[in-house]
């Protein structure tokens, strides 16, 4: 979760490699380990961190939510072919699958 906030914080995904290098000693608790960006944002302090927990948890939900519906749009062939048997006859079988995808996993 402690990803998910600084990229709240941040308003972006840093490089979590190079940027934000993050680290758990074993115990479970997540802290940040090296803070590369300060030129762009000084590195928060836990308090700024907590504060974004909502945030947070709804960029998480909406990973998960991402995530199912890359599996449920099919491969790109797969979705190749309904636009070109769309395109060919005039249907509409690749925006409806796309749509039941995105209704059936909705994001926050």
């Amino acid at each position: 979760m402690l990803d998910k906030k600084i990229i709240a914080y941040l308003g972006r995904t840093p490089n979590f490699q190079t940027e934000v290098i993050l680290r758990d000693d074993g115990d479970g608790v997540a802290y940040i380990k090296e803070w590369n960006i300060t030129s762009e944002k000084a590195k928060p302090t836990d308090a700024q961190l907590d504060a974004l927990s909502s945030q947070a948890t709804t960029l998480e939900k909406n990973a998960e939510v991402d995530a199912k519906r890359r599996i449920e749009y099919l491969s790109w062939q797969e979705q190749m072919e309904m636009i070109y048997k769309d395109q060919k006859n005039g249907t509409t079988t690749f925006k409806d699958h796309c749509d039941k995808v995105r209704s059936d996993n909705p994001k926050e």
